[in-house]
């Protein structure tokens, strides 16, 4: 006999409405932060998070985009789902861009949006805008709930969708009568059975046969090398990784996503290859008989010329994601496994007689290690690039630092010079390549690790893209430390036109248009008064803030920063014709690499 209690008799009588499903949802999912801005077709989702407050922090971003890029800092430093909002129509599509960042460089990610209600979908209605279409091809999947019955479903199943096989990107699509919906409580499931008929992401295993296969290779291979990406990254294989290779002694060269994966300090480490990366990375994997690719997808600037690309060897390629093997570079063995759980097998089964003698090639690589040190210039009293995030690296080495990186030569010196030694340290948008990524993800960062000291390395382009975050990082007391690297020009763009257009300007200078750099008249020096001012930018939003000229200067000013409590923005004033080098020009080969 059923027992009824005035507690069940009040649950029956309790409504609840679709934006309080979908927020409920969020929290028992794990969400602890999310980052929101509200409008009209997105104010019912904000009262239910107004009343979750205990259970989420919502974060408000002075920009959508940068909301994005903040729930991607949560997602690329933890591993966990980032999950950002906004409101219909502009709203919406602010996220777009960083939607589409997050799905080439494979971050879980939930973008909820609001829209119109149905019943004027289709008709032009006032801030709406097709999201579900704009986003098709650059989300891993995509909603738009049409009833509220399925709010909590949905919610769900986009949560796993982000996080399993290969991670990627959601859209959730609200119409605003769907989150003022309600059905009575003791109706709701929050766990309801999922229902995805098209989607497995459950990945074979890489077969006992494959794993003797890779070993076989190893154990005949005579100048091997581990080329590891992202991928490592996203299945947590770093500890297996590293295991693997110091066990082998094969040295490891990383891209620019898998940074962290193994440590950068070690002699092993060839650190990055590829169109910025070393140049004795390059060459090795150039000459190398066995090429072990492990969560990558053999990127152009990567490759350069594919077909001249480690054309000497046998090319290993473990990938959780099929459509990557083959796709740019044909494989001897091809592996569609998890890279994380490859390891553990080739670790359970490599014998010592398994490990090659590698002293020869180790020699090969140590001698272009001594001839093509990664190296810049005295300066003088000039603060190059270079020096500058080398002495941030010196003085924050044993530190545990976050690094965001924006976009452009500034990202590329950050790469080379400031050594990695775990992974989800290092933050750098690099598929889509956005500029204005680097304060946005700090910030992120800093919400997911409160006690951590986290860098945005900018330039002065990419930081003006979303430096209205500022604001943020005041208001919600998020202590990010600003390196800007200031240099008053497209510092990458000022470089191709340097070498590809004979030094001719075109857009490239920041600065008034009259100014005669404009047109690449100037005599080269920086002005005395940079523009804009971004000292007096930062104090406007209440960040403290300083610039620095000198050499003799910087490390005291380093120090500053690094022991202010709160967030700090350094303006460093750079000279702008530094170039980041080696560089491999784009579809060209290692043979035509430029040192100097």
């Amino acid at each position: 006999m059923k027992v009824t209690t005035l507690a069940t008799v009040e649950k029956a009588t309790q409504t609840i409405n679709g934006a309080q499903i979908l927020i409920e949802m969020l929290v028992r999912l794990g969400t602890e932060t999310i980052y929101a801005y509200p409008g009209g077709c997105s104010m019912p989702l904000h009262q239910a998070l107004r009343e979750q407050r205990e259970k989420i922090r919502t974060i408000l971003p002075r920009h959508e985009q940068g909301g994005c890029f903040a729930a991607q800092g949560i997602a690329r430093s933890t591993g966990k789902v980032g999950v950002c909002m906004a409101t219909s129509g502009p709203g919406a599509t602010n996220l777009v861009t960083g939607i589409a960042d997050a799905k080439l460089d494979s971050i879980p990610l939930i973008a909820i949006t609001g829209q119109v209600p149905q019943t004027v979908i289709g008709t032009d209605a006032f801030q709406e805008t097709p999201m579900v279409e704009v986003c098709r091809a650059i989300t891993k999947h995509h909603y738009m709930i049409t009833s509220i019955r399925d709010v909590a479903r949905i919610v769900k199943e986009a949560f796993y969708i982000a996080s399993t096989g290969r991670p990627g990107p959601v859209l959730i699509d609200v119409p605003k009568d769907v989150q003022l919906d309600s059905i009575p409580l003791n109706e709701v499931d929050f766990d309801p059975p999922m229902n995805l008929p098209g989607y497995n992401p459950v990945v074979p295993k890489a077969a006992p046969e494959q794993i003797r296969q890779v070993l076989a290779a190893i154990k005949r291979a005579k100048r091997p090398v581990l080329y590891v990406g992202g991928g490592c990254i996203q299945s947590e294989a770093a500890e297996e990784l590293t295991k693997f290779a110091l066990r082998t002694g094969i040295p490891v060269t990383m891209t620019v996503m898998g940074l962290g994966v193994f440590p950068g300090t070690h002699p092993q480490s060839l650190h990055m290859l590829g169109m910025h990366g070393t140049v004795y990375a390059n060459y090795a994997v150039d000459q190398s008989d066995l090429l072990l690719a492990f969560g990558v997808r053999f990127d152009d600037r990567v490759t350069g010329k594919l077909e001249e690309f480690a054309k000497h060897g046998k090319i290993v390629h473990v990938d959780i994601d099929p459509s990557e093997i083959n796709k740019n570079k044909a494989a001897h063995i091809p592996i569609h496994a998890d890279v994380r759980e490859t390891l553990v097998a080739l670790n359970a089964a490599l014998d010592d007689s398994d490990i090659p003698d590698l002293s020869e090639w180790n020699h090969m690589i140590d001698g272009w290690k001594a001839k093509f040190p990664l190296a810049y210039a005295n300066a003088g009293d000039a603060i190059l690039q270079q020096y500058a995030i080398e002495e941030l690296w010196r003085q924050t080495q044993k530190m545990d630092c976050y690094v965001s990186v924006g976009v452009g030569q500034h990202q590329m010196w950050a790469a080379q010079f400031f050594k990695f030694n775990k992974p989800r340290h290092w933050l750098s948008s690099s598929g889509l390549g956005t500029m204005g990524f680097g304060l946005p993800a700090a910030m992120g960062v800093q919400s997911a690790h409160p006690d951590a000291l986290v860098f945005d390395i900018d330039g002065d382009g990419s930081f003006q893209m979303n430096i209205q975050e500022l604001a943020t990082l005041h208001c919600e007391k998020l202590p990010v430390k600003i390196l800007l690297l200031n240099n008053q020009h497209l510092g990458m763009v000022v470089q191709w036109e340097d070498r590809f257009n004979s030094g001719r300007r075109a857009h490239t200078y920041l600065g008034p248009s009259d100014h005669p750099e404009a047109l690449g008249e100037g005599d080269g020096s920086m002005p005395v008064d940079t523009f804009p001012n971004f000292v007096q930018i930062a104090e406007a939003y209440g960040v403290k803030a300083r610039q620095v000229r000198s050499k003799a200067e910087y490390p005291k000013a380093i120090a500053e920063m690094i022991n202010h409590k709160g967030p700090y923005l350094l303006d460093v004033i750079c000279p702008y014709q530094e170039h980041v080098l080696p560089m491999i020009p784009g579809g060209k080969t290692v043979r035509d690499i430029i040192v100097e």
